[in-house]
């Protein structure tokens, strides 16, 4: 950064925009941007994330705070609300399965979580000159404590499991929430000017530890949270691409978007409460990247705020050759370089057509064997995905109370096909979940492929319906964490990307890893530990591992929770694998002060 800075003389204090140059401005360039100034006074508006987030969010746990997995009276397991196709159902299974699992008991109940005491939470150390000048520009913002509890962490274990507890740690001494672009420029300049730091706050779902306060921190930490900056800028139909503001949550992006017959493709397990400037700074990876890339794919454009200015490229062009991209350094920086404002997406047409898939392999083997011939076909569908065994078992512990005799009917003919008539062994078979986009022709021959390539190591066709409910369990799976904790399990997932020829060994060596240091370190239960294949690419594949416990008898859970994933990401890199594929890095810490550390 140093040798593209400017001095404070080359440039209008006023304006403090830091351009890159590395190409002149194009005209039809410049005509879109003039559309963008133009459509500021009448943008697109996503549903506002409200201020007080707490009010239809948890502040102690994943996601929607009428949202959750649960034991009702009679020991079933359901889960509540109805945001979810799931809200309301019995799952039957649920309960053996978690308790032979982890060796757990519905009698032997965790201590009851922690409330939100507001008047237990420190006071905030405020700096008067911020807070004074912020005030007089009208820029809202808040020092109510449970505004900065809710700002105070991510989704770690370690975060959740303290705050379940009832412990806090530094917080943030207040929150701001800018409306646009140029209300960031003002407050990083206050920061600047007053020597005060700055946490960038988008959807909260980070799981690197990356909005924790430093507890040494002497100085006011202000939250500054993107919430309300959530509004497409313009949307150029005839380049494919769509000006954003970086607060947007996904699922809204999404919907916006498709109203208008477009749509990204990016979805993130996390979309409905992850943001778009959350994407770029944590080099995000969706679901459906096999056909519309990762978050690096997508962005033509970003322009972020730093305490040096405004960085942007002088152009919105779809590549350039002059010189290192300035986007591969902004992407993953986790708001360790500044605070992403804007960002210019490509958009594609709504698909034509989609269709859900599955397929059942005899083993993780020829399952492996099979995604890999399908990557080196080039042929892989929006998304392919494959579980473990055990993760099978999870999935079907996860299955709702059949409601229709004719469809347990037939669920019992399709377990007799496949363990009788085909020989499968129940604990040894795994399952992909497929889900095809695309104009319905190419549609229909891609699936044809992908199931003529999964003959040929043993697959057999499993259903639509199984592939559709693995898809959107997806998105309730990360509910079950707070149910493990009500009974002494604690669990969370990593993951990796991993070169083809080292997928099977490391899968295999890390879950070993697990477990032998799980029982060194005094678990009393063997761990669950599961993976699953859920991107592939020429080279290599995206391995997702989950991890759990009952840590009945430790007395500190959490600390050995952290010995045992430390020794596993050891493993992973012995054999080839990289710290993450998505996630982020545990080492950065994102701050912002008056000695440019943004």
């Amino acid at each position: 950064m140093a040798s593209s800075g400017h001095g404070s003389g080359r440039q209008e204090a006023a304006d403090r925009r830091l351009r890159l140059i590395a190409g002149h401005l194009h005209p039809r360039i410049a005509a879109s941007e003039c559309k963008a100034e133009a459509a500021e006074s009448d943008p697109v508006r996503a549903k506002t994330v409200p201020k007080r987030r707490q009010e239809v969010m948890k502040w102690n746990g994943w996601g929607y705070s009428d949202s959750r997995f649960l034991f009702n009276k009679k020991g079933q397991a359901e889960f509540t609300g109805r945001r979810y196709r799931l809200g309301g159902l019995i799952f039957p299974s649920l309960k053996d399965w978690f308790e032979s699992t982890f060796g757990a008991n519905l009698q032997h109940k965790s201590p009851p979580t922690a409330a939100l005491n507001s008047s237990a939470i420190t006071p905030p150390n405020l700096n008067e000159p911020f807070l004074q000048d912020l005030k007089s520009m009208g820029i809202p913002h808040s020092l109510e404590a449970e505004d900065r509890v809710f700002r105070a962490h991510g989704h770690c274990l370690h975060e959740i499991f303290a705050l379940r507890e009832g412990r806090f740690g530094r917080l943030p001494d207040m929150v701001v929430w800018p409306n646009c672009h140029d209300d960031v420029v003002k407050i990083v300049e206050l920061a600047c000017q007053h020597n005060a730091c700055l946490i960038p706050y988008g959807g909260g779902t980070s799981v690197s530890s990356a909005l924790e306060c430093p507890p040494d921190e002497m100085r006011s930490i202000v939250s500054l949270d993107t919430s309300q900056m959530n509004h497409i800028l313009w949307i150029d139909e005839k380049n494919l691409t769509a000006h954003v503001e970086a607060g947007i949550v996904g699922q809204e992006l999404e919907r916006l978007l498709n109203e208008s017959g477009f749509c990204t493709g990016h979805e993130p397990d996390s979309m409905e409460f992850s943001t778009l400037g959350g994407w770029v700074a944590t080099r995000a990876s969706g679901m459906k990247k096999n056909i519309y890339g990762n978050i690096e794919d997508l962005v033509v454009h970003i322009k972020m705020v730093t305490p040096r200015g405004v960085v942007e490229k002088s152009c919105q062009v779809p590549r350039m050759s002059t010189g290192p991209d300035i986007h591969h350094f902004i992407m993953g920086s986790e708001g360790t370089l500044g605070v992403v404002t804007e960002v210019t997406l490509k958009i594609r047409p709504l698909p034509e057509y989609q269709k859900y898939g599955s397929v059942v392999f005899p083993n993780f083997e020829q399952g492996v064997a099979c995604l890999r011939e399908v990557a080196k076909q080039r042929c892989a569908p929006a998304s392919i995905r494959l579980m473990d065994n055990a993760q099978f078992q999870f999935g079907h512990a996860l299955k709702p109370q059949v409601s229709s005799i004719f469809t347990s009917f037939l669920d019992g003919l399709k377990k007799f096909y496949i363990t009788k008539f085909k020989g499968f062994d129940t604990h040894r078979l795994c399952v992909a979940t497929l889900l095809f986009e695309g104009d319905r022709e190419k549609v229909l021959q891609h699936e044809k492929q992908v199931y003529d390539i999964a003959a040929k190591f043993g697959g057999l066709a499993a259903g639509e319906d199984n592939g559709q409910r693995g898809y959107m369990l997806t998105f309730v799976i990360a509910y079950l964490r707070d149910l493990g904790m009500d009974y002494y399990v604690i669990g969370e997932s990593f993951e990796t990307s991993v070169p083809w020829d080292r997928v099977l060994d490391l899968c295999r060596n890390v879950k070993e890893r697990i477990t032998r240091e799980c029982k060194e370190r005094g678990v009393q239960f063997p761990p669950m530990s599961t993976c699953r294949v859920t991107q592939t690419y020429d080279a290599g594949a995206c391995v997702y591992f989950y991890f759990a416990f009952n840590y009945r008898g430790l007395a500190d859970p959490v600390h050995v929770y952290e010995q045992v994933e430390h020794a596993a990401r050891e493993e992973i890199l012995a054999n080839g694998g990289s710290l993450s594929h998505h996630h982020g890095d545990m080492n950065k810490r994102p701050l912002a002060d008056g000695q440019k550390r943004l």
